[in-house]
C-alpha cells in the first residue's frame, strides 16, 4: 500500500472541520461510486453549479477512501487564509489564459503518476444557468498525457446552498444527489476537441441522472430558480470555441 506523503498535515485537519457538516447536514444519495477505484490513478471530472462542488467531489471520493488533488484557479492561491489551506492539501494551481495553463498539466501528471485522485472541473467555471456549459481542453489533454481514464461525475443540489450571485443559504436537510458514470478512456490520438466534447456528454448524462433522483422540491419561500428538467442537460459543443 502506497503510504501518503506526510507534507500535507492540513488534510486530516481539513477534513475533519468540513466532513461533520456535510455528513449530517445534506441529505445524500450517491449512485455509481463504486467505479471510483479504491487505489490507484483517477480522474474524476464533474459538472459545476456551487460553490461548495469542490468539497461535495471530495467527499465523494472519500467514501472510496481517496484523497483528491483539485485542478483550482491561481488566483484562489493569493487569498488570505484559503490560500495556505490549499497548498497545506496540495492542491494544484492553474493560470488560466495564459500558456502557463498548459504547464499546469505537468504537476497534475505527476500525482496521476503516484496513483493520486485529480478532480477537475472541465467547464472551468460556475455555470450560471445551471446547465453543463462547453468543455474546455484540459481535461482531454490531462487524460491523453497521463493514459489514465476520465470518470465523469453529475452533480445536483448544492447549488441551492451557494451559488454565483446569490447570497448563502445554509439549511440542514438540503439533498445533494451524485451519479458517477464508467470510467472513458482518451485516445492518445483523439482530436482533443472530440475527446473534451466526449467527456462532457458523459458528464451531461450523469447531470440527467442526478436531477432525476433528486428527492426533493422547491421549499415555501425558496422559489423554482434552481430547478431543472433531467432532459435540459445537453451537451454543448467546444468545436467552435475557444478552449484551453
Amino acid at each position: 500500500m502506497r503510504i501518503l506523503p506526510v507534507v500535507e498535515p492540513l488534510y486530516p485537519v481539513a477534513r475533519t472541520v468540513f466532513w461533520a457538516p456535510l455528513t449530517f447536514g445534506l441529505r445524500w444519495t450517491i449512485e455509481g461510486a463504486q467505479v471510483i477505484p479504491p487505489h490507484g490513478p483517477a480522474i474524476l471530472a464533474s459538472n459545476h453549479s456551487s460553490y461548495l462542488d469542490p468539497l461535495i467531489l471530495a467527499f465523494l471520493a472519500d467514501r472510496r477512501h481517496r484523497r483528491v488533488r483539485f485542478l483550482a484557479k491561481d488566483e484562489l492561491f493569493d487569498k488570505r487564509g484559503l490560500g495556505p489551506l490549499l497548498r497545506g492539501i496540495r492542491q494544484i494551481p492553474v493560470r488560466r489564459g495564459t500558456s502557463d495553463a498548459a504547464e499546469a498539466l505537468r504537476p497534475a501528471v505527476e500525482d496521476l503518476g503516484r496513483g493520486e485522485c485529480v478532480t477537475v472541473f472541465p467547464e472551468g467555471t460556475i455555470s450560471l444557468d445551471l446547465e453543463p456549459m462547453a468543455g474546455k481542453t484540459g481535461t482531454a489533454r490531462l487524460a491523453q498525457a497521463s493514459g489514465v481514464p476520465v470518470t465523469p461525475v453529475g452533480m445536483w443540489g448544492a447549488h441551492r446552498i451557494m451559488f454565483k450571485g446569490r447570497k448563502p443559504r445554509w439549511r440542514a436537510g438540503i439533498a445533494e444527489t451524485i451519479s458517477v458514470g464508467p470510467p472513458m478512456r482518451i485516445d492518445p490520438d483523439e482530436d482533443v476537441h472530440e475527446a473534451t466534447d466526449r467527456i462532457m456528454e458523459a458528464i451531461c448524462a450523469q447531470v440527467a441522472r442526478a436531477r432525476e433522483l433528486y428527492p426533493q422540491s422547491p421549499q415555501p419561500g425558496e422559489g423554482d430558480w434552481w430547478v431543472r428538467e433531467p432532459s435540459s442537460a445537453q451537451l454543448r459543443s467546444c468545436q467552435h470555441e475557444e478552449t484551453a
